[in-house]
């Protein structure tokens, strides 16, 4: 056997043979079972299929397959079941080899559509079994030469060369961990590829990371085409990385950066390390406290004139033109910008466009997402008199790469940065030793969007988001209707078909529809669901695939109502399940629906919410409702039932105005005494003091305070706290006391210490 032989069997060779009469006693049947007995000879594993319908749904939850051989003459209603099995194989797969079996059929019977979506004819009858074999193998392993993208096809060559290393890592291919019981379980844990593709950049056939030659650079190149960017860069170390190596090398030192109040705490970091005057863009919030999109009238030139005249900071800057601004795309709860209307509104006032994109890398591939997201349409037609644009997404968040894989995607316009200049920044922040796996991650990412596969498979996200979304909608009517609640999600109370205008409740509404019309999720001008106004029609869509689960409490008006119940308290029973959730807000929590979502995960979380009504409609005692909450804080919560916390809980947060204090804190722009730079080499200097809540009204603080989630800065450095009965230390009071009543529901906010139960933060020295 030779080596060859032995690596793709290793690896596993699999085809899928679909033929209505491999069981009968026919010249047919015999020469397909021939057929299958020389490939299983070879290695081939072998998934047979006696109808177009099983071979549809082999195809559809096998990606393993590396060939396909159809029956040309599949069933008895002509050539259509054959053809619609070819459809579906190309819907999901542009490349994989397909061969026609013909036996009693000649090719001019092929529509030309068909012959041009298959690779060749398979003459069973006619043929050796041992020529036809040898064929397929031969076609399986051109596929699998080409179906690797770069990175991860070189790095898999080099791993299976089996030569001492005498550069880092230490644990040498794994071998290092072979010498002590805790390695050697380590070594099992991962297994002996990931160890061996663990290797130091002396490797030069791997290309260097930070020139961005080799198998390295050639990936980029790639992932530049399928990600429709001019330039796209591998990072390392998360989309927080990614968003500093943008503002850094493109803004500096009392150089004004517009910077959407919405952003992440990295974008703060940047600022602070390259010395930028922020000028806020204030996004909108509604009655739930979802963080909605930035008008668009705060985006105009004349508006945006007026926020640098209105920043104290720029008051003594010669140079008021924006050098760049950063806009948060989707938002958390999946709100979608149209990019090109804020490529036009803002072009206006700055050259350069930064779209922090960290949960947002699939929207390219869907024609859900046209034109909202910052790659949109042709690169060639973003030419030099637009705006350069950056995009940076975190593969590893809703695509499938590992943790900390993110894209720098670059569409060069006015005041493009070369990539010499560029590069000097990267490699201030990239690692000069990083896990090749991830970067070979970042590169399968792009390799599974590329071609068909990058619809397929985020047109199944979104379906099964609609139908969770559906049955959840019809479940909260069915209670409604029987003076009963239920959880509902936050989406459209209607939708108007959009062929027959006809406008029907959520949950009747077609599921192809809400799957493929992006006009099903637009938010409308005025419409009561969103909660945010007169907003500009077509500005800004739901994701659908960003589902936030609503419980009860809120009115429909805003306000609370008689009776709620928290959020946090429902996230806290479905962790007691084993289902963890992405983010919770008093009355939200959000899910998401990733490429890894099934019928069954779904399903489970319904079903885990059905168990919570009924839970909570029985005051079911906490030790079986959660368990972990009593054996934690039995002093507090002993004797308690699921409803009589939920009661408690819910009359705090009306009590202290949690949700109005959120809306308060977040919908003011905090006075700047200094800018975040300045702030920041204070704290290094020592010159702060930690100081409790209501020691820190009218002061500077020395760090940002960022509650989570979802990450937002409620006060920036060098921003002033406020009054005391102002709105930012009125919402972290309110968080202080709910935090005191109620242990293991605390919150966890960036640049807050707790003591005591008592908030302290960095401030100035006076």
């Amino acid at each position: 056997m030779t080596l060859s032989t032995e690596r793709h069997r290793r690896l596993g060779m699999k085809a899928l043979v679909i033929d209505d009469e491999i069981r009968e006693d026919s010249a047919a049947g015999r020469a397909v079972r021939s057929l299958i007995d020389e490939l299983q000879r070879r290695h081939i594993e072998i998934i047979t299929a006696i109808t177009a319908d099983d071979a549809i749904s082999v195809i559809r939850s096998d990606p393993a397959l590396q060939c396909v051989l159809l029956d040309w003459d599949l069933g008895t209603d002509g050539h259509g079941p054959s053809v619609a099995v070819v459809e579906a194989l190309r819907h999901r797969n542009g490349t994989v080899p397909t061969f026609l079996l013909a036996d009693r059929s000649v090719a001019s019977t092929v529509p030309a559509a068909v012959m041009a979506k298959v690779d060749d004819f398979v003459w069973l009858l006619e043929d050796t079994v041992d020529f036809v074999g040898g064929r397929i193998q031969a076609a399986i392993e051109r596929y699998r030469d080409h179906v690797l993208p770069p990175m991860l096809k070189a790095l898999a060559q080099f791993s299976r060369v089996h030569e001492y290393s005498w550069h880092t890592p230490g644990h040498t291919g794994g071998t290092g961990f072979l010498k002590s019981p805790p390695g050697r379980a380590f070594f099992e844990f991962f297994g002996e590829p990931l160890l061996r593709s663990d290797l130091s950049i002396s490797v030069g056939e791997l290309g260097s990371l930070l020139d961005h030659s080799g198998p390295i650079g050639q990936s980029e190149k790639y992932a530049a085409r399928v990600f429709g960017s001019h330039r796209s860069y591998h990072v390392t170390n998360g989309s927080s990385t990614s968003n500093r190596v943008i503002l850094m090398a493109s803004v500096s030192r009392d150089q004004i950066a517009l910077c959407d109040r919405n952003c992440h705490k990295s974008a703060e970091h940047a600022m602070t390390m390259s010395g930028a005057i922020p000028t806020y863009l204030v996004p909108t919030r509604n009655h739930y406290g979802i963080i909605g999109p930035i008008p668009p009238e705060r985006l105009t030139a004349v508006a945006i004139r007026q926020l640098i005249d209105d920043n104290p900071l720029a008051a003594g800057i010669e140079d008021r033109e924006p050098k760049h601004a950063i806009i948060t795309n989707s938002t958390y709860d999946g709100l979608c910008y149209n990019v090109a209307r804020v490529e036009e509104l803002l072009g206006a006032s700055v050259d350069r466009l930064h779209f922090d994109e960290a949960w947002y890398g699939y929207a390219r591939f869907n024609p859900m997402y046209r034109e909202r997201h910052a790659m949109h349409g042709d690169p060639k037609a973003h030419t030099a008199d637009k705006p350069t644009v950056f995009a940076t997404q975190s593969t590893h968040k809703l695509l499938a790469a590992l943790s900390q894989a993110s894209f720098i995607h670059v569409r060069d316009g006015r005041r493009a940065i070369p990539h010499g200049i560029f590069n000097e920044t990267f490699m201030m922040h990239a690692s000069t030793s990083p896990l090749y796996p991830i970067i070979a991650s970042n590169d399968v990412s792009a390799a599974m969007m590329d071609g068909p596969g990058g619809a397929a498979l985020t047109g199944e996200a979104i379906e099964e988001a609609v139908a969770f979304r559906q049955m959840l909608s019809r479940l909260a009517n069915e209670a409604a209707e029987q003076g009963d609640w239920f959880f509902d999600c936050w989406q459209p109370d209607t939708v108007r078909d959009p062929k027959t205008g006809r406008v029907t409740p959520f949950h009747e509404a077609s599921p192809a529809s809400l799957a493929s019309d992006p006009s099903c999720w637009v938010l409308k001008p005025g419409a009561a669901w969103h909660g945010f106004g007169e907003i500009e029609d077509g500005y800004c869509m739901l994701d659908p695939i960003k589902v936030s689960v609503v419980t009860p409490g809120v009115a429909p008006g805003g306000g609370l109502m008689p009776v709620g119940i928290p959020a946090s308290l429902v996230t806290a029973y479905l962790d007691a399940r084993g289902i963890v959730v992405e983010k919770t807000t008093d009355f939200t929590i959000l899910v998401l629906f990733s490429l890894g979502i099934t019928k069954g995960k779904w399903g489970s979380l319904v079903s885990a919410l059905c168990d919570f009504k009924r839970d909570y409609d029985a005051n079911a005692p906490l030790e079986l409702a959660i368990p972990a909450l009593i054996e934690d804080h039995a002093d507090r919560y002993a004797g308690m039932g699921l409803k009589d916390l939920a009661d408690t809980m819910f009359s705090a947060m009306d009590q202290l105005q949690t949700t109005a204090m959120m809306a308060a804190g977040f919908s003011v722009l905090p006075r700047p005494d200094m800018s975040p730079v300045r702030a920041y080499e204070r704290l290094v200097r020592g010159e702060v003091e930690q100081v409790t809540l209501d020691e820190l009204a009218g002061r500077t603080v020395a760090t940002g305070v960022v509650p989570y989630p979802p990450g937002i800065p409620l006060l920036m450095p060098g921003e002033n706290a406020g009054p005391i009965d102002g709105p930012v230390l009125g919402y972290l009071k309110s968080l202080e006391a709910y935090d005191r009543r109620f242990p293991g529901f605390t919150h966890d906010t960036h640049g807050v210490e707790v003591e005591d139960g008592a908030y302290r933060i960095y401030c100035l020295a006076r």
